[in-house]
């Protein structure tokens, strides 16, 4: 027996006397103490954290079932180019990758994660309080650092109608037409949408109910606020308003959900921003700075770089994303907030917004870049890279995306994002850049130096990107970076003219023989994506070289033929097959961005017109801050209430 081994234990068994026994339990007290401790708050101790946490605190939730692949994992956030957009060859279902297996995670995990499988959307949770800043609730409601926000000031500074001179309607026939048909599709998409699914997040045309999801944290009806802003500048007033009374009655905030910060961000902070400045209605304003404080939390870290998963209920716990190395956060999530929460702070009158996205920038301007390059993964503990993995696609895209666009939006004035965006594209161009034997230009992946030949679907949003940046470029660079610009999305149209569907696949390789197609199962699927569309038209605005329209007409003629469904539209599994396989999942992202880019692609040059809006990564135009003639106004304004007063 132990206890005849210690000291002034009686060989009779008659226990420790009173004095032995306290230190003994203090002894064990201690010990037990220190063991707990050690636990709970050692970095990133996720296994051992599960194994002790709540139930409530600690859910585990299965993602990947019921066929769903999906687009902002932190980067497919759904495309929102971010997060979960970038795993490899797996599908997720949470707005991981926009895949058809997924549902749509997020450009994160659409955008970003792309294509990573995950059986579970495991919390890594290294849990902060969640101390809500007394300055954001305040503020954020009431505009204690400034008069409200004045919209009608706002609408003065804008250089051009936002919708044109006639709703950017074009002058020749054919374009028209065309146009009308995409038009006639988001409607079909949208009115099945109201049949089998309204108030869901998403559509499954082919068993015509809705798909909720895990991605949201509880939010509800993304389709509907992914869609606002289409459906207003298509000019289907009769659905916008049915959208916006659902946003006005039935948007519950209240939530008490684990969500995707990058796809919350992109998809319902984009959306409901966009509505705002488009229309005016302060409904939207209302709910966008209370979602907006909610996201809050999850910059309680060590270094201010938030986490990607946020619980949006009163807790406000935020943590990382099970399968990203050593609970780090992902560029393409923590760098794709800056458009989104610098228009928080221009409504809401307080700063604190700003800040958090500020802060962000001064970490990854003060930590060093290998090669110049910025890797995917960042500890928010100790904000160091956790790998050297580099990619323009899946997991980093809309970083870069949202570099040059935030020096756009600043009215051209936010030097320091113009001088990151240009020393990242330099390391892209020296590093990442490749020509294939057979002439097309790509962008590989870059694996601790050893490059990798691929390119996803989700990169090839960067020939938009490229050629929007051409103009403030350094000098003498503008024809090279519009050459670059067109060079790429001539590659991504070969991806999608060499498969028999004409569609893309979710990554191509060059490699073993392969240039621009996919040689592996798991990469040959297509979940409606955007972004070759989308640079479709940026090139198309730029150049006016109709090709990029005849290229969008084809991309139209192979969603009819293949993803039209009686009851919605469906991505495909297998764009090489002439017998095509459907997903049962209609992404809202289809709706915010594959049909908004092509009905603007077909439509004048002064439908959102570039010079006062850029797009979030879901879309969701933006207004540029002119923030002269703002101030200008808002003082005539203020100037001309004290005197009538």
């Amino acid at each position: 027996m132990v206890l005849r081994k210690l000291p002034g234990v009686s060989a009779s068994g008659m226990g420790l006397r009173l004095s032995q026994k306290f230190v003994f339990l203090l002894f064990l007290s201690g010990l037990v103490t220190l063991c707990f401790g050690a636990l709970f708050f050692l970095p990133d101790s996720v296994r051992l954290k599960r194994i002790f946490l709540s139930k409530n605190e600690s859910p585990a939730v299965t993602v990947g079932s019921d066929n769903e692949l999906s687009k902002k994992m932190p980067g497919d956030p759904e495309h929102q180019r971010a997060g979960l957009k970038g795993g490899e060859g797996a599908n997720v279902k949470l707005r991981v990758s926009r895949k058809p297996s997924v549902t749509h995670g997020a450009r994160t995990v659409e955008r970003s994660v792309g294509s990573r499988a995950q059986d579970e959307w495991s919390p890594a949770r290294a849990q902060e309080p969640a101390a809500r800043d007394e300055r954001v609730t305040s503020a954020a409601h009431n505009g204690e650092r400034g008069s409200p926000y004045n919209y009608e000031a706002f609408k003065k500074c804008l250089l051009k109608p936002a919708l044109g001179k006639n709703q950017g309607t074009p002058s020749d026939s054919e374009t028209l037409q065309r146009r009308e048909k995409v038009k006639e599709m988001m409607k079909f998409a949208w009115d099945n949408y109201k049949r089998y699914a309204w108030g869901k997040n998403e559509l499954r045309p082919l068993t015509r109910n809705g798909h909720i999801g895990n991605m949201f944290g509880g939010l509800r009806g993304a389709s509907i606020v992914d869609s606002l802003d289409t459906l207003y500048i298509m000019g289907l007033m009769e659905e916008y308003e049915e959208a916006k009374e659902w946003v006005q009655n039935n948007l519950d905030l209240n939530s008490n959900g684990e969500a995707s910060l990058f796809e919350v961000n992109i998809r319902y902070v984009g959306g409901l921003l966009s509505a705002y400045y488009l229309t005016g209605a302060e409904i939207f304003k209302q709910k966008v700075l209370e979602l907006g404080e909610k996201l809050l939390p999850a910059f309680n870290t060590p270094t201010g770089i938030p986490r990607g998963v946020i619980n949006l209920g009163s807790s406000g716990t935020s943590w990382s994303w099970g399968w990203a190395s050593a609970g780090s956060s992902i560029l393409a999530e923590f760098g794709t907030l800056h458009l989104e929460f610098l228009h928080l702070s221009e409504l809401s009158r307080n700063p604190l917004f700003t800040e958090k996205v500020m802060n962000i920038r001064k970490l990854l301007n003060k930590i060093e870049k290998p090669h110049g390059l910025y890797p995917n993964f960042l500890s928010p503990v100790s904000g160091n890279w956790v790998q050297h993995h580099v990619s323009i696609g899946g997991l980093g895209d809309s970083f870069y995306e949202y570099l040059i666009k935030s020096y756009l939006m600043s009215d051209k004035t936010d030097q320091e994002a113009k001088k990151m965006y240009y020393s990242a594209m330099e390391a892209i161009e020296t590093n990442l850049v490749q020509k294939s034997p057979g002439g097309l230009t790509y962008v590989a992946e870059w694996r601790g130096g050893i490059l990798d030949h691929k390119m996803g679907h989700l990169a090839c949003f960067s020939g938009g990107m490229i050629g929007i940046g051409a103009e403030d470029g350094p000098a003498g660079q503008k024809q090279h970076y519009l050459d670059l610009a067109a060079e790429i999305t001539h590659t991504c149209h070969e991806s999608y003219s060499r498969s028999a569907t004409k569609l893309g696949p979710e990554a191509f390789r060059f490699d073993a023989g392969a240039e621009a197609t996919a040689t592996r199962l798991s990469d040959r699927y297509y979940i409606l994506r955007p972004e070759v569309i989308e640079s479709y038209m940026y090139m198309w605005r730029l150049t006016h070289d109709p090709k990029y329209r005849e290229w969008g007409w084809e991309a139209v003629e192979a969603l009819e033929k293949h993803c039209r469904v009686d009851a919605g539209f469906s991505g495909i599994r297998d764009v090489y097959a002439s017998t095509v396989s459907h997903d049962n999942m209609q992404q809202s992202f289809f709706l915010s961005e594959t049909l908004k880019y092509l009905y603007l692609l077909f439509s004048d040059d002064d439908l959102l017109p570039l010079e006062d809006w850029v797009f979030n990564t879901e879309a969701h135009p933006l207004p540029v801050i002119h923030k002269s003639c703002l101030q200008e106004n808002s003082a005539t304004q203020d100037h001309g209430q004290t005197n009538l007063e």
